[in-house]
């Protein structure tokens, strides 16, 4: 069910998405009468996969996301860290080992902003632990592994470091967190377009998590550029960075995990 589940959304991702359509319409137009169609086709996918490549369509699609959620904050407060919590969860993202590059190569952008903003919680919150978490999936090395290394090559004492390396999606992740906090509040840490359907999936299981969103790819003060007339790829990403996350919380919805 994982594979069949990671096979459908990447199909349904919009740069995928779109090719397959442009691609079936190539194919009616070249090797069958239905010529209107074909052309309809390819003029769809061109077309919408134009559109998402713009910063006015993908930051409206992702926006919703990333600003259900206000930052953590814990600068300027007189005793300390706003909420005395004993765990700071942060959810793994990605990597690809490869022994040869640092571990700061080997991890994606996604993993290694969210394992700063951790760190950043935990020195903050004295007492605390760092639960680090992410899977082996397609890599023989665990992507808290990887986190772990970089946690203490940056100074975090082993002792407060928690590895967990089972969950291989964020449902995953709730189920097994829930055995290690409990009912108790914590900082839940993920980037800031997941963190909605990461709380739906952890306070569905009856957990008090605490967000802190990061890694926010929408700014409020982007002003306009020559570049914004433009199709651009970081914006297709964005795009479907977006539709990754809708589509994992209608799975959610549909298996009733939320």
């Amino acid at each position: 069910m994982f594979l069949f589940k990671k096979i459908i959304s990447q199909l349904l991702l919009p740069l995928p998405l779109c090719l397959e359509i442009s691609f079936i319409g190539l194919f009616l137009l070249y090797f069958t009468r239905r010529q209107r169609l074909g052309k309809t086709l390819i003029s769809i996918g061109l077309f919408t996969l134009t559109l998402l490549s713009y910063g006015f369509i993908s930051d409206r699609l992702l926006r919703p996301l990333e600003n259900r959620y206000k930052t953590y904050v814990t600068e300027g407060a007189a005793d300390g860290p706003n909420y005395p919590v004993r765990f700071i969860v942060v959810l793994g993202g990605g990597h690809t080992s490869d022994s040869k590059l640092p571990m700061t190569s080997q991890i994606d952008d996604s993993s290694l902003v969210r394992l700063a903003e951790g760190i950043r919680i935990y020195r903050k919150q004295p007492g605390s632990k760092l639960v680090l978490s992410g899977g082996r999936v397609f890599d023989p090395v665990s992507n808290a592994e990887v986190m772990a290394g970089i946690a203490r090559e940056l100074g975090v004492d082993r002792e407060d470091i928690i590895v967990e390396s089972r969950p291989q999606d964020t449902h995953d992740e709730a189920c097994i967190m829930k055995s290690i906090v409990g009912s108790a509040p914590f900082v839940l840490v993920t980037s800031a377009s997941h963190m909605p359907r990461a709380m739906f999936l952890f306070k569905k299981l009856g957990m008090n998590p605490i967000p802190a969103p990061t890694r926010h790819r929408v700014k409020s003060n982007q002003s306009l550029s020559l570049g914004s007339f433009f199709p651009h790829a970081d914006d297709l990403h964005k795009s479907e960075t977006a539709v990754h996350e809708y589509l994992g919380i209608a799975w959610a919805k549909l298996k009733g995990q939320i």
